[in-house]
């Protein structure tokens, strides 16, 4: 594929001193400042190149990345760019970011101002994920989550997947849709920490549902933003806690909350929670408690009685007969319907209405000015005015 041509038609240069090459030399990737632009300096075989430091992608420092071969990979999302002429890697050159000469004098590095290459957006396919969430019309909608884990190929009898199915059940014959997601039948990575990199790494969709196809979260983001109104989260209690796939769930569940901090945009809107917990170990409330707590974080309401639960206390370890309680039990099967029906009844009163949104709320309620907002607005403010200099 042929290398698109972004040259700008040279002006007259302005170079400016950054320190003294055999001390730059030292470091192969390193982030300067030049004159207000923020760049990427890059020494290879004691061969210097600058390129812009903010990233196509989502703004990425460029300088405080990594080198392979030719190429500055960006800390956030893995983008690359050739170090001296500003081209994306090989099937991506037409991604470019603005490239600077360089040239030593002196003994001392003297970079120019004035890029001699511009900066160049390819048009990307926006992800399925990344569309408005518009709530189509039709009855309400609920989706199950099981969080249990278990041997696919030898399953076991859960208790909280049973009342699960039996709260769906309730479900269809109020007349609603719905939908059971099993996490442990989906193939999905950890979290890998993009938002402890910057608040803006962590991108809604989910920065690794982007760069990964066959990451198979993407189906709960799916039902959680785009088509459920009601949440039946089912867990067991693991050591006074929810399971492990709810916590793995819910990590990757950032990218959702994030959007408040960095955008002032909630995606969860007139989304009702309720939940199923049950176990042979006591610790009901602290659980009900995690689950309560995050989602309404993530912007969804609570009917009254939001959970149901079931637990013979911490000195049943006869699990047998747990499960055997369970299975007779009709009073749990009544509760895990009224549940759902309380459930329905509050999103569709959420649906005939249109209350206004607070514009921030929850754990991010106050708009923090930290180093990491201040920095990124003086990079929002470096590309405005590269912009206005390149028109």
């Amino acid at each position: 594929m042929a290398r698109p041509t972004h040259r700008k038609k040279r002006r007259s240069e302005r170079w400016h001193d950054v320190g003294d090459a055999a001390e730059l030399a030292r470091t192969p990737l390193q982030q300067i400042q030049v004159h207000g632009t923020r760049m990427a300096l890059s020494c290879v075989n004691s061969v210097f190149g600058a390129i812009h430091g903010s990233c196509n992608h989502a703004g990425g420092p460029l300088g405080q990345g990594t080198l392979e071969g030719e190429y500055v990979v960006c800390p956030w999302h893995q983008w690359r760019f050739h170090r001296s002429e500003g081209h994306g890697e090989r099937g991506f050159e037409q991604d470019v970011v603005p490239a600077y000469g360089v040239r030593v004098r002196g003994g001392r590095v003297q970079v120019s101002v004035t890029p001699h290459v511009k900066r160049h957006r390819k048009q990307h396919t926006p992800h399925p994920l990344a569309r408005e969430p518009l709530r189509e019309a039709g009855p309400v909608r609920v989706v199950g989550l099981s969080t249990t884990a278990m041997n696919a190929d030898y399953p076991r009898y859960s208790t909280s997947d049973e009342l699960l199915e039996v709260a769906l059940a309730h479900a269809r014959k109020l007349g609603c849709g719905t939908r059971l997601i099993r996490l442990r039948e989906l193939s999905f990575r950890h979290c890998e920490g993009y938002y402890s990199k910057a608040a803006r790494a962590c991108t809604w969709p989910c920065s690794i549902t982007q760069m990964d196809p066959d990451d198979q979260l993407d189906r709960v983001y799916e039902a959680l933003v785009h088509w459920a109104d009601v949440f039946v989260i089912a867990t067991p209690i693991r050591w006074g806690g929810p399971s492990s796939l709810y916590f793995k769930m819910i990590e990757r569940m950032n990218c959702i909350q994030n959007q408040l901090t960095i955008a002032g945009r909630t995606l969860l809107k007139d989304k009702v929670l309720t939940a199923i917990i049950t176990g042979g170990q006591d610790n009901i409330q602290s659980v009900a408690g995690q689950l309560l707590g995050f989602f309404t974080e993530l912007g969804c309401h609570i009917p009254q009685y939001a959970y149901i639960a079931h637990s013979r206390g911490w000195s049943a370890e006869d699990m047998e007969r747990n499960v055997a309680v369970v299975q007779r039990s009709e009073e749990l099967r009544d509760a895990a319907g009224a549940l759902v029906e309380r459930g329905v009844e509050l999103a569709e009163r959420l649906l005939a209405t249109e209350a206004k949104a607070p514009s921030r709320g929850g754990r991010k309620g106050q708009l923090l000015r930290s180093a990491e907002v201040a920095l990124a607005e003086r990079a929002a403010s470096a590309l405005a005015d590269e912009r206005s200099r390149t028109r």
